[in-house]
């Protein structure tokens, strides 16, 4: 019996390495092996608080990779937080489906009222899943394996792991029968003597010790002549059951040879209970957990090299497009840096692409002459219109765009280096499950000629922040939803609507959000952006723009039900003599349908699988 997904909690890196070794040898040739790091939070903390811890870990479980046994075997990672790491690997058992989950044991307990320890002992009482106990040992050589049987009601389950490890290692199993008189029900007995008898015709059993008596120093007398000793799990877990009991740890201790208990959820008939140890966890509690889990550090991918690594393993291509309207001043340092950075010096990028929005100054003029390709939006897709906004830039550049994943930079910062783009880039290739990424940063604000190290973003501040805890709670752990730095996948992209002006980012969020769930979203710190700061007026008609899109998805869902049309016009304050006047403006987004839907967007696309079809022949 052959396992797809193998759940691997990291504890120690010794363990991890023996783990990692048996779950080789019991995984499909098609199947996943899981690396599960857990940071627990106290009780009463918000989970939001593991955040650090999160980013320390998946560091740790990066280093994975190279204690596996054979760099064809499928590795994932994955970094929880939660207030309890009994109830985190269940739940994450249950989530990626995993049929085994393999647990590391130091050999002995702590007192005499712990079995296997606090979190083994919970998750041997209620399985998620298949269970198997490791103690760890040397796995080069195990020609003999040793199973004794009782009649336990999981000795099936262990007869399937011995056969496949005998398998393996072209070893044999000896099985060591300890008779006794069975208190079961009728029907359990004739299920244990009808196995005793199959056992005679496994191709990798060849001997069978029958024994009388004390069944414990049978075991013990055999043990040290054994390469490995696999034991099925009792049908109790009190503290001085027979297979749960202290034989286990004194096998331990007689021999430094591995050792595997093993358990399945239910002995005999259909798997019954899942979920078990799992506490259904509130709203905030969710957020806080999202935000301790999916938020990372572009320090945690300053290895270009393993990004590209990961870029060229997955077969993936990606595009930088760099949206602007008279960015003269900082355009030329942006594309000089990510260039020689990320696309001459370190092949990252697949190509950089300046999506121009009709800027007056020389802006396209030093793209070209840089080496960039450059794309004037309302040039694109010319049957299709064209509207204002850096909204309907990023959409028609899904067009001329050819990567699998996409990131975009906002071209006015000034002190751009390349973690802009690669950080973005780190959770994609680094995360398969991970399908948008977000920048945030410190934003210093300038006022009065005097620079200010805070006091950037006061749109999201007071606009959108706030308006997210009131109407899309899930999406209050965003600490920069505004920001023009991000990244996703094109099967992911191409899916969304887009709106044409200021609430792009607004709009993306919430429908990116409400196709694929919160787990799909990531945000990445970016330390620190310094760009030019816009007027109070100027964010206030962006306020107005964000809040009709926010309006206009609460009540397509349902979530709020108008009595009128929202009004798109806004009332701006300008001086006006001695005093004020009011000017009347016209403020909407348009919405532009998802691109997949765009007939020329789907020509061009079937023609690029056509000629990749080709080329791979």
């Amino acid at each position: 019996m052959q396992h797809s997904k193998i759940l691997i909690p990291v504890v120690k890196t010794a363990d991890a390495r023996f783990n990692l070794a048996l779950a080789a040898r019991l995984l499909h040739p098609n199947g996943k092996i899981l690396a599960l790091n857990v940071v627990t939070v106290p009780e009463q903390a918000s989970l939001s608080e593991g955040a650090e811890g999160a980013r320390d870990s998946r560091v740790v479980l990066d280093g994975m990779r190279d204690l596996l046994p054979d760099e064809r075997l499928e590795l994932k990672t994955l970094v929880r937080v939660s207030h309890s790491l009994t109830e985190s690997i269940a739940e994450n058992a249950d989530l990626e489906a995993c049929d085994l989950l393999l647990l590391p044991w130091k050999g002995s307990s702590s007192s005499e009222q712990l079995l296997f320890g606090r979190t083994i002992d919970r998750l041997v009482e209620k399985p998620p899943c298949n269970l198997v106990i490791a103690r760890a040992g040397d796995l080069s050589y195990c020609k003999r394996i040793l199973m004794p049987v009782r009649g336990g009601p999981y000795a099936e389950f262990a007869l399937q792991i011995a056969a496949q490890l005998a398998r393996s290692f072209e070893g044999e199993i000896t099985i060591l029968h300890c008779e006794q008189q069975l208190a079961s029900p009728e029907v359990e007995e004739v299920l244990y003597r009808t196995f005793i008898q199959r056992l005679r015709f496994q191709p990798w059993v060849k001997r069978i010790i029958t024994v009388q008596g004390n069944p414990k120093e049978a075991i013990l007398q055999e043990a040290p002549g054994h390469d490995l000793v696999i034991i099925g799990a009792n049908a109790t877990a009190e503290p001085h059951s027979f297979f749960l009991g202290p034989v286990v740890e004194q096998i331990a201790k007689a021999t430094e040879k591995p050792l595997l208990v093993v358990k399945t959820p239910e002995p005999f008939i259909a798997w019954s209970h899942r979920q078990t140890l799992m506490r259904p966890k509130d709203l905030s509690e969710r957020v806080d957990q999202w935000f301790a889990e999916n938020t990372f550090h572009r320090q945690e991918f300053e290895e270009l090299g393993k990004l590209v690594e990961l870029k060229k393993k997955q077969g993936v291509t990606i595009s930088l497009g760099l949206p602007a309207l008279n960015e003269a001043e900082t355009i030329g340092n942006i594309i000089r840096i990510v260039k020689g950075k990320l696309f001459d010096e370190i092949p990252l990028l697949d190509e950089i692409v300046l999506i121009d929005s009709g800027s007056t100054d020389d802006t396209v003029k030093i793209a070209r002459e840089m080496g960039i390709p450059v794309f004037v939006h309302q040039e694109i897709l010319p049957d299709q219109g064209s509207h204002c906004g850096k909204g309907e830039a990023l959409w028609k550049s899904l067009y001329v765009l050819r990567g699998d994943i996409i990131a975009w930079v906002d071209t006015d910062i000034k002190n751009f280096y390349p973690g802009f783009v690669y950080g973005l880039l780190g959770p994609l290739l680094r995360e398969a499950d991970i399908q948008y990424v977000k920048g945030f940063y410190r934003r210093p604000l300038k006022a009065d000629g005097k620079l200010f190290t805070e006091g950037g973003g006061r749109v999201t501040e007071l606009t959108i922040r706030p308006l997210f805890n009131l109407f899309y709670p899930e999406l209050s752990g965003m600490i920069q939803p505004l920001a023009g730095e991000y990244a996703g996948r094109r099967a992911a992209l191409e899916r969304m609507p887009f709106f044409t002006g200021y609430g792009v980012e607004t709009g993306l969020l919430i429908d990116l959000f409400s196709e694929f769930g919160l787990h799909a979203i990531a945000q990445v710190d970016l330390e620190e952006r310094i760009h030019r700061n816009q007027s109070l007026a100027a964010l206030s008609q962006m306020s107005f723009a964000i809040l009709q899109v926010a309006m206009q998805r609460l009540q397509e869902k349902n979530r709020i039900e108008l009595m009128e049309e929202v009004n798109r016009s806004m009332k701006l304050i300008k001086p006006w003599g001695q005093g004020y006047a009011l000017e009347l403006k016209a403020i909407q987004d348009r919405e532009r349908p998802p691109m997949i839907s765009i007939p020329e967007y789907q020509r061009k696309r079937t023609r690029k699988r056509f000629t990749e079809r080709c080329e791979s022949y």
